[in-house]
């Protein structure tokens, strides 16, 4: 029984069923086995197997020193450096190699592959120094450090994910035994991406969510504004036909749907709103397809195998490049770069909404001057939305050779990965700030309803978080709103009234 396919709009529920088959079963594990097993009798040098690893490829292993050699690969490859990767990210590396071996072209022996399997049954989270990938052999340094456990070697996290402990007293504590490696183990344990993928699934996974939160807050934004609803005509889109600005189109439609407000300024001369309310689906839209795109790319990874050298039930094992990083490395940088633009044209609305046009008090409080009212909130989202713009340079135009020149070309995905968690956690943050300002630039527009989605996520933030009348410590609010975002607690509220948005 193979796993099942891991979709990244089921990321976490896909997993878990696919651990708890393996647990059950893993037939291909023990067929791609047998295939290493007559290969060890055949006399012939197979890489990663009877040989050195890298440039040490041409080195011949004696048979009384494989076992030797693989424990040997775990312990002078786990020497990253850095913070730790974050426990929720190293736990699907953790799942997603127990996936990819399970797929049965690594030949991985049982008990290795039984005693991953109890590692992540049992809750033994692997402490994993985040630096020292270059995306090349996949992420080797991480991966040697997530796998040292296996061996009563290397941390892991204790119970309340706050701190490293030894493996070996965990072990101990929870009666498992180290396992001794055997031919090919150590080479399929760290050849892969699963650190680069892992990311990459973690942050594209959120974003099914934000991206949709950004529509909801542009709708808001343009209702504090008092915006014109003319620029999301379906038939404007119609004759430009991009996936995603016909579907952010067709959200803001919806979540206007019963506007008073846009009914009461309909003849209010106005020609035409600034490019942040009148482009939201055009901006809004291709971040959608960038994103679109790297989810495919992300996904397709979670069901690949990407160790090296593979082995193949015609009996062939074969040295290839599956462990490059390259697919991921792009996809990421063009991720992050989407995601910025989400953040920027966030700020830019925000901005707005402090200009105090259309009867809204500048900086949205009344008695300024003694208050600074929103003012401040606007520098934080600069600020974040500035520190994107350095973030986003991509990663992937870099190489530098390892290896002594046999990996001469590396994809430094792994850097995409950690430039696109941290742009994601600051548009995350900027979102926020949009959402904070809106809802309370709606406030003052008390006298019309807006239409029945915007309503719905304004009483919904007005539950949780208060209309301020005089500077407060807004950095709690902000904090919070942050955190309702993160949890789609805004979009589920919208959804459960009117269903799926786009």
């Amino acid at each position: 029984m193979s796993s099942p396919y891991i979709r990244l709009d089921h990321l976490y529920d896909d997993l878990d069923v696919s651990m708890a088959q393996l647990r059950e079963r893993h037939d291909a594990v023990t067929q791609s086995r047998k295939i290493v097993e007559l290969a060890l009798e055949d006399g012939e040098a197979h890489y990663g197997i009877n040989t050195g690893f890298g440039v040490l490829a041409n080195k011949r292993i004696s048979q009384d020193k494989l076992a030797t050699l693989q424990r040997n690969i775990l312990l002078s490859h786990a020497c990253g450096m850095g913070d730790p990767v974050p426990p929720e990210v190293t736990r699907l590396m953790l799942q997603l190699k127990i996936h990819s071996l399970s797929l049965g072209y690594s030949g991985v022996s049982e008990a290795t592959f039984k005693q991953l399997l109890l590692l992540e049954e049992k809750g033994v989270l692997p402490w994993v120094p985040s630096r020292g990938s270059v995306g090349a052999s996949g992420d080797l340094a991480p991966l040697a450090h997530m796998c040292l456990p296996l061996i009563g070697k290397g941390d892991v996290w204790d119970e309340a994910l706050s701190n490293r402990v030894p493996a070996a007293d965990v072990l101990q504590a929870k009666g498992i035994q180290a396992v001794s490696l055997q031919a090919k183990d150590g080479l399929a344990l760290i050849n892969g991406t699963q650190m680069m993928a892992a990311y990459g699934a973690y942050v594209l996974e959120r974003t099914l969510v934000l991206q949709r939160e950004a529509d909801l807050l542009a709708a808001m934004s343009l209702e504090a504004l008092q915006g014109s609803a003319a620029p999301f005509d379906e038939r404007i889109h119609a004759i430009r036909p991009h996936h995603g600005q016909q579907v952010v189109a067709s959200n803001i439609r919806r979540l206007l749907e019963g506007s008073e407000i846009l009914a009461a300024h309909r003849d209010c001369g106005k020609v035409q709103d600034p490019y942040s309310l009148r482009c939201v689906p055009q901006v809004h839209g291709a971040s959608r397809d960038a994103l679109d795109f790297a989810r495919k790319t992300i996904e397709t990874e979670l069901n690949s195998v990407t160790d090296n050298p593979l082995v193949f039930e015609q009996g062939d094992i074969i040295s290839g490049g599956n462990f490059h990083g390259q697919p991921l490395a792009l996809a990421m940088d063009f991720a992050a770069i989407a995601l910025a633009e989400l953040g920027s044209i966030s700020e830019r609305r925000t901005y707005l909404l402090l200009e105090g046009h259309d009867g809204l008090p500048k900086l949205l409080m009344h008695d300024t001057g003694v208050n600074s009212g929103f003012m401040i909130p606007q520098y934080t989202a600069a600020a974040l939305v500035s520190e994107n713009k350095i973030l986003c340079h991509p990663a992937s135009v870099d190489s530098i050779p390892t290896s002594l020149g046999q990996e001469d070309h590396v994809s430094m995905g792994s850097i995409s990965a950690f430039k696109l968690a941290a742009v994601l956690r600051n548009v995350e943050r900027v979102l926020a700030v949009e959402l904070l300002t809106s809802a309370q630039a709606l406030d003052f527009r008390a006298e019309f309803q807006p239409g029945y989605g915007v309503s719905i996520s304004h009483k919904a933030l007005r539950k949780e978080v208060e209309h301020a009348i005089k500077d407060y410590e807004v950095r709690n609010d902000l904090d919070l709103c942050a955190e309702i975002l993160r949890n789609g607690r805004l979009v589920k509220a919208v959804e459960n009234e009117l269903g799926p948005l786009g």
